[in-house]
């Protein structure tokens, strides 16, 4: 076959009907060539359904068809084709379809990926917003199961963060007070006498 010579995994069926069931079905055809006129369920008809169900990853569906008027054509995208072909139709213009289809389900699924990291950042600003328990003595946070948390951890754990730590000036300005007012009140610190030896002196 044509499509499986092209690298496509091929699910053939014998009627509407049946393709409905497998378009349904966990693990359907992202992609999909209907024929207008088939047995039990129409190729319109069946975009159409397809459509209604809706889905987080929607099938690219390629109309094929002998009707060639203008009016055909719209009334098959109207129904939820992405693509129409007027039969008898060219191997390479039909292969050229399928890539097109193939672009544009690329697109959707990186569309639908960026969509979600955006919802996960939202719900990260979302948690920025709220109160946080915070013990007012050591800093910790009390967390969803009423476990108190170092503050560190819990801002990496929740948001991917990591610190560098350093002393900000004043900081280091307060410390260097403490240390000078702890010198003047101690003086200046204590000299070892010389180390000596235990061990008698050799004549």
């Amino acid at each position: 076959m044509t499509l499986g010579a092209w690298g496509y995994e091929v699910v053939v069926t014998g009627d509407g009907t049946e393709a409905w069931s497998v378009l349904r079905a966990p693990g359907e055809p992202s992609l999909a060539i209907l024929d207008w006129m088939m047995p039990g369920i129409e190729g319109a008809e069946l975009c159409r359904r397809v459509r209604a169900a809706g889905g987080a990853e929607p099938p690219y569906l390629i109309l094929l068809t002998a009707r060639d008027c203008p009016e055909d054509a719209e009334a098959g995208l109207e129904a939820g084709a992405d693509d129409y072909l007027v039969k008898p139709f060219d191997r390479a213009e039909l292969r050229a379809r399928l890539r097109v289809g193939e672009r544009t389900l690329a697109l959707q699924r990186g569309l639908a990926d960026r969509v979600r990291e955006l919802e996960q950042a939202l719900r990260q600003v979302q948690r920025l917003r709220e109160l946080l328990p915070m013990c007012a003595w050591c800093w910790k946070i009390r967390n969803d199961h009423t476990y108190w948390q170092n503050l560190e951890s819990y801002v990496m754990e929740h948001w991917d963060a990591r610190f560098t730590h350093g002393v900000c000036p004043e900081c280091r300005e307060t410390i260097m007070r403490q240390m000078a007012r702890a010198a003047a009140l101690t003086g200046p610190p204590a000299l070892r006498p010389p180390f000596k030896s235990r061990r008698p002196p050799i004549y």
